[in-house]
């Protein structure tokens, strides 16, 4: 039964977290972005996170986006410094072409760090990538 049910593979959809300075605060603020550099929309979005590292455990969020449009991102959510010592996870479903698409983004504890970023598809700033 199980091999019968076809889940496509998720391609050009990214999980990134950007480092950018608070507005009202003026604090650097690592912030999760979710970048679809695919050619055709991304919809019904829905987004399950959570950190983790043996016996420390976070919340489980959860995020949902309407509709992103082909070549565009959507910031996620705001992740605290206290949490980037633990493994980060972000579950993405979406449906395209008329399919649902699902996806696991973890990015490993101590990941994310300046020493790490890169160029971003589609945003014009740099963060760390998962692919």
């Amino acid at each position: 039964m199980k091999k019968d049910i076809d889940i496509p593979q998720v391609k050009n959809v990214f999980i990134a977290a950007v480092r950018e300075k608070h507005e009202e605060y003026g604090s650097l603020d690592w912030n999760i972005y979710l970048i679809n550099d695919r050619a055709e929309a991304i919809e019904g979005v829905l987004i399950v996170s959570k950190g983790y590292d043996g016996k420390k455990e976070t919340s489980t969020m959860r995020h949902s986006i309407t509709n992103l449009p082909p070549q565009s991102f959507a910031k996620v959510e705001f992740l605290q410094d206290d949490v980037l010592q633990l493994n980060n996870e972000f579950s993405v479903s979406f449906f395209a072409e008329g399919k649902m698409f699902h996806k696991k983004f973890v990015f490993q504890k101590n990941s994310i760090n300046e020493k790490a970023l890169q160029d971003l598809p589609v945003m014009p700033k740099k963060g760390v990538l998962l692919k």
